[in-house]
């Protein structure tokens, strides 16, 4: 069984840690779920005067495409639990050259949203649900917040086996038993794959008409020496099994991770692998 506050604090710790590395050195990642971005904004159709709240926002790509649509007179409240990851996003806004007081940046937990009752217009969290460690919890949180017909727009991972360009590698590990198969039930990027469960549990936290899409990605790398970096930075729970194995062990699982991503190879050694998302939307 998990105890829920142990879980809490190990993956706060794990993206505390991870927060530097998605600042850069992940760009194929931001590149191939930019399409989840936009298709989030363009359900949530923020208008000017809106307050939105991202939540797990990590550097706040979905969050800051909204924020120029609330202008005049909107603001963006963009969150993550982990308070690494809040100094990641200030950086990242700043970059964007905003209004003063458009934007404004906080750490917050999925399960204990911070901010009034019924004083949200729209609530954006993509790749975030799946890692709560109660997903029920966290959406009644996001149902107190939203105005009366406010929306929220949410974004998941489908299954694994659409999603090798993830998958690949804990799936590899598993296989070689060099990692433990996940607990049933346990937060993590596939939790919330299944889609009726995804509706059932939106619909139990008051929200109504929930309608979920899906959303096809292509996650392009110049090589698999490139894409290995990339998902060694990106992940929060696979760069620590990795960095505590042996050579044999390492090169063990990078061969049969590779090997799974060899359909997806072409002929002058880059990639181009598919994935999947599931977009959500529903009214408070």
């Amino acid at each position: 069984m998990i105890d829920p506050e142990q879980e809490r604090s190990a993956a706060r710790e794990r993206w505390e840690a991870t927060a530097p590395r998605w600042e850069s050195g992940i760009d194929a990642y931001y590149a191939g779920a930019l399409p989840v971005a936009h298709w989030m904004v363009e359900r949530l159709a923020p208008q000017p005067g809106q307050t939105v709240l991202e939540l797990a926002a990590g550097r706040g790509d979905v969050g800051l495409l909204a924020a120029e649509l609330l202008v005049p007179g909107g603001r963006l409240i963009l969150t993550d639990g982990a308070e690494a990851m809040v100094e990641v996003a200030k950086r990242h806004t700043a970059a964007r050259g905003l209004p003063d007081g458009l934007v404004e940046l906080k750490p917050m937990e999925l399960e204990w949203v911070d901010e009034k009752l019924a004083t949200i217009d729209g609530l954006l969290c993509r790749f975030g649900y799946q890692h709560a460690v109660d997903p029920e919890a966290a959406l009644r949180e996001a149902r107190r917040v939203l105005k009366p017909g406010g929306r929220i727009v949410l974004a998941v991972w489908s299954p694994p086996e659409e999603n090798l360009w993830l998958s690949a590698l804990p799936r590899a590990a598993e296989e070689l038993g060099l990692a433990a198969p996940p607990e049933p039930d346990a937060p993590g990027a596939f939790a919330l794959s299944d889609r009726a469960h995804l509706a059932d549990l939106l619909e139990d936290a008051g929200f109504d008409d929930p309608v979920i899409e899906p959303i096809d990605l292509v996650f392009d790398s110049p090589s698999l020496d490139a894409w290995w970096d990339t998902l060694r930075e990106f992940s929060s729970t696979m760069r620590p099994l990795l960095d505590a194995l042996s050579p044999a062990e390492h090169y063990r699982l990078r061969d049969a991770a590779e090997a799974l991503w060899q359909p997806f190879l072409a002929a002058d050694g880059s990639l181009a692998i598919p994935g999947r998302a599931f977009g959500a939307v529903a009214t408070a």
